[in-house]
């Protein structure tokens, strides 16, 4: 199979590139290394497939640029401008991004005949509104910040696409993924890197809030089988199935995690509630084990030991 993938350089596109090539397929990666941090950090992320048979990068930028769709089978599409909070200071650019760019992903695949889609979503999307746990037959409409909704529009589109034409696209809507090579901006990688150098953290509320955090390879195996279910889905079909972790974990336990995890005691800082922050994530995996097999298999002492191993091998142990 020859895939498609969309912001390959970045975290999870880098670690679903690798697994592909692992099992034979080839990548076709696209990235335009959008300066939301470092390129040095995103150019790490693609040491392991630079030299790997079946690999080919283009940077470009999927907004504006043509995509190299000759001989794909499927498209997965990941590129996005990331994260909630910085979605406030610049929502047109977070449209222009992550909605323009989507719609010409979902036009590019179809007129060069690539009926097959997978779209990465975010468990953003549910707002502060729906009752927990979240499930896909609850209609999300009431994101709380300009990148939920930029997520949900992804989303809206894919099923106008498949409606449309004869499409299959399924939308993951994926529920804090962690783990090695991590984004540096995001709480697990910045409270890491803050305990391990004595620095204060900063949380946001009484430490109540909770998410559902997905450890990277239980996020890949759900990939995978969703590349599969484009295979053999009907013409016309579209779904959105949440990948998650299984289980809501306090933000004053997850800080305590890392702080175990690294031999440390965290120093806290508190500070009120950011806008846009949901309260709460938490993933009903029902329909994603009816339709695609899934059930994660990491758990969140284990995946933080495992991070924390992965931050110590980069940066090195602080004394």
């Amino acid at each position: 199979m020859k895939v498609l993938v969309t912001g390959v350089a970045g975290f999870i596109a880098s670690h679903v590139s690798e697994a592909l090539l692992a099992r034979g397929d080839a990548v076709v990666g696209v990235d335009n290394f959008d300066p939301f941090y470092p390129r040095a950090v995103k150019e790490r992320n693609l040491q392991g497939l630079q030299s790997r048979k079946g690999f080919q990068l283009i940077e470009a930028d999927v907004a504006r640029d043509p995509l190299p769709l000759e001989g794909v089978d499927v498209v997965l599409h990941l590129a996005a401008k990331p994260g909630v909070r910085p979605s406030l200071e610049d929502p047109g650019a977070y449209m222009e991004a992550n909605v323009t760019g989507t719609a010409r992903v979902f036009d590019a695949a179809r007129r060069a005949g690539v009926m097959r889609v997978v779209f990465g979503s975010s468990s953003s999307v549910y707002g502060n509104a729906t009752p927990a746990p979240f499930a896909e037959t609850v209609p999300a409409v009431s994101p709380i910040s300009p990148y939920a909704a930029s997520k949900r529009a992804g989303e809206l589109l894919a099923f106008a696409f498949a409606h449309l034409y004869p499409m299959r696209i399924l939308n993951l809507r994926f529920f804090t993924v962690y783990g090695p090579r991590q984004r540096p901006d995001l709480a697990i990688h910045r409270f890491t890197d803050l305990i391990s150098r004595g620095q204060p953290v900063r949380m946001h509320g009484d430490g109540s809030s909770e998410r559902d955090y997905t450890y990277i390879t239980d996020a890949l195996d759900g990939i995978v089988a969703a590349l599969a279910w484009t295979e053999r889905a009907p013409e016309g079909s579209v779904d959105a199935v949440n990948l998650g972790g299984g289980a809501r974990v306090r933000l004053d336990r997850l800080i305590a995690l890392i702080g175990a995890a690294l031999g440390r005691t965290p120093q806290i800082e508190r500070h009120p509630d950011q806008p846009g922050d949901v309260r709460l994530t938490d993933a009903d995996l029902a329909h994603a084990g009816a339709v695609l097999g899934f059930r994660p298999r990491v758990g969140i002492e284990a995946g933080i030991r495992n991070f924390v191993r992965w931050y110590e091998e980069i940066h090195g142990r602080q004394s």
